[in-house]
């Protein structure tokens, strides 16, 4: 089927009535694509206003996103209105197709791209859009206006023989070249424009090229070559996937999402690719989010093991094992090559996505006190070796002095997972992960001789345990609470049973999944906690933590909620699959960070839970899925 047969079947067109030069989109009307070094988002009225080279965390040159009248965008958008536009991925691809028909005119398909090989030493920095006329007439509006340095540097823009070159004030240059021999003018809100009539059968190719000396110009077949070989390397990717259960089609676009999301030369993974898409519409819950967390990292090491991508779980483990052989201290989170990430800053000249300031990057959360990413990390290291990877004796010695650091200090008080800004609790999810800490390295202690240090950290995971049952318990209740000494509602205790630290039937877990549903539930839906942590603001359903009660419900046994609250949240992503970091349930409107790594992480191991639940159930051995080990 075409894409054109597949959008009117789709049914869910955007509609464009007027001309809107400062328009701002949803953030879920937005596609992603990538090469492994950056990534751009490509709206659905053929916009890009989102796009950070060469790296995810470089400065962006298109930022429309955030500012429609400062950032800069390039687009291919037709000149008259109204029209419709659809979105679609090739299949098992990041190659994006945009298809606008055209009231009165005809229909164009726009192709999206980055050059992508699998291959970091291959880069070239570029995005290709192949512009082609299905049928009848269409006039085009070709529009080239980018801002360096989140739009600090409003660069010149040179037309020159094949094309338009904009130079930035510290020499950085992008080039666009656009087929068939435009006429380029200048534009009053900045950059420049040209005019394209294309009939049916007719195709212009775009090309956006970062650090050209020059525009050079754009011949069919070098940019075909690419979609060619882009194509084929997805798919070859794809197809070495071993998830065939009946979410393929949200899996497998997960792992796509997360494999655009990693950086190429280091194995990183950013969170998300932009910063400070709002948490709630007009907030301050804005964060930058293109770093690399290591407990992402370690989600990402489960996730890829259980979806057959066994290189792709090593990258990631070695990013963080790398990292932290250079320096012993464990981080929240890391730059692309693992450095530290940059102190905070507001960039108070940019007005925010539709007004929700400030505008950040870097990240403060980066000196906060974190103790349950240990715990991620020794889960990542016994998962990595599990599933087929081999730990190296100076790798176990970095991992010994974590868990030592963990048996030190696992009484502290912590700022805990979600980062607030209100100070330090004794966080009860960070009891629990340093518990997975000492836990996982017992486990790996025998595979260094170490049977001494096993004992020991088992006899220290066994106190945490009761000390977490002793005062994170409210026995008059029955269920666990977010904080030593508060009575509060944190979602992150959904992951007690799916981390083995109480039975998936044990009375206590059912009890607290109860009350976290009561307490912080919107329907299938549910927000990660309701108390003030420091920012202030509402902020949307937390989907991370909504697959996380999928799977505890799963672990029960409870497979129609199970089904019925991951199937809600699978489809509250965007047209194309696509998740935020988070959803208004009244709305359905996607909030936060675009396209988030945590959520499409959540929804693989969802999936696969749900599916070993399903097959055991219908294999008739009446009993529940245990935590993967």
């Amino acid at each position: 089927m075409d894409l054109y047969s597949a959008a009117k079947r789709l049914n869910r067109p955007f509609r464009f009535e007027r001309r809107d030069p400062h328009l701002t989109m949803p953030i879920g009307a937005h596609g992603l694509i990538g090469d492994g070094f950056s990534s751009a988002l490509v709206r659905a009225d053929g916009a890009i206003d989102w796009l950070c080279l060469p790296r995810f965390d470089s400065p962006s040159v298109f930022g429309a996103l955030l500012d429609p009248a400062e950032g800069g965008i390039t687009a291919v958008t037709p000149a008259a209105r109204p029209f419709s536009s659809f979105q679609r991925y090739d299949p098992d691809t990041n190659v994006l197709e945009t298809l606008f028909q055209v009231d009165g005119q005809g229909v164009v398909r726009i192709t999206d791209y980055m050059p992508w090989t699998d291959d970091p030493r291959s880069a070239v920095h570029e995005v290709h859009r192949r512009i082609q006329c299905v049928e009848g007439m269409v006039e085009l509006d070709v529009v080239f206006d980018p801002r360096f340095d989140y739009g600090r540097d409003v660069p010149s823009v040179a037309v020159m023989e094949h094309g338009v070159l904009a130079r930035g004030a510290g020499g950085e240059t992008l080039a666009g070249v656009l087929g068939g021999q435009p006429t380029w003018e200048a534009r009053d809100e900045g950059g420049v424009r040209a005019r394209v009539r294309l009939r049916g059968g007719e195709r212009r190719w775009m090309v956006i090229t970062w650090g050209a000396p020059r525009p050079e110009p754009v011949t069919a077949y070098r940019p075909f070559e690419h979609l060619r070989a882009t194509r084929n390397a997805w798919r070859t990717w794809v197809h070495q996937l071993g998830y065939e259960g009946p979410w393929r089609h949200h899996v497998i676009r997960s792992a796509l999402v997360l494999k655009a999301l990693l950086y190429a030369p280091t194995g990183a993974m950013v969170a998300a690719p932009t910063t400070s898409l709002p948490e709630w519409i007009g907030g301050t819950r804005n964060w930058d989010y293109r770093y690399s967390w290591t407990r992402d990292s370690a989600m990402a090491i489960r996730a890829a093991n259980l979806l057959g991508a066994g290189r792709e779980a090593r990258e990631f483990f070695h990013f963080v094992r790398d990292t932290l052989e250079s320096d012993l201290t464990l981080q929240i989170m890391y730059d692309l090559d693992g450095r530290p990430v940059p102190v905070e800053e507001e960039l108070s000249h940019l007005a925010g996505y539709r007004g929700s300031t400030p505008v950040r990057i870097g990240n403060g959360a980066r000196d906060q006190v974190q103790l349950d990413t240990a715990g991620a990390l020794l889960d990542a290291a016994f998962v990595y070796e599990r599933g087929g990877g081999s730990l190296t004796l100076r790798a176990w010695r970095s991992l010994r002095e974590v868990v030592e650091g963990v048996q030190r200090r696992w009484r502290e008080p912590d700022h805990g997972i979600w980062e607030p800004r209100d100070g330090k609790r004794h966080n009860v999810h960070s009891k629990l992960m340093s518990w997975v800490a000492l836990r996982r390295g017992a486990d790996l202690a025998p595979l260094f001789g170490a049977e001494e240090v096993r004992d020991a950290w088992q006899r220290a995971a066994e106190e945490v345990h009761a000390d977490i049952c002793a005062h994170g318990h409210d026995a008059r209740k029955g269920h666990f609470v977010a904080a030593y000494g508060h009575d509060h509602a944190d979602a992150a205790l959904l992951l007690m049973p799916i981390t083995g630290f109480l039975g998936p039937q044990d009375p206590r877990a059912e009890r607290t999944i109860a009350w976290l549903r009561s307490e912080l539930g919107d329907g299938p839906f549910i927000h990660r906690y309701k108390t003030d942590d420091g920012v202030g603001g509402p902020e949307g359903a937390f989907i991370l933590c909504g697959f996380w009660l999928a799977e505890a419900l799963a672990m029960a046994g409870r497979l129609d909620e199970a089904q019925e609250v991951f199937l809600a949240h699978a489809e509250s992503s965007n047209h194309l699959g696509l998740l935020a970091e988070e959803v208004d349930p009244a709305t359905g409107d996607l909030l936060g960070n675009f396209p988030q790594a945590f959520s499409h992480l959540g929804l693989i191991n969802a999936a696969a839970r749900i599916d070993l639940a399903l097959r055991l159930s219908d294999e008739g051995l009446g009993r529940v899925p245990e935590p993967f080990q």
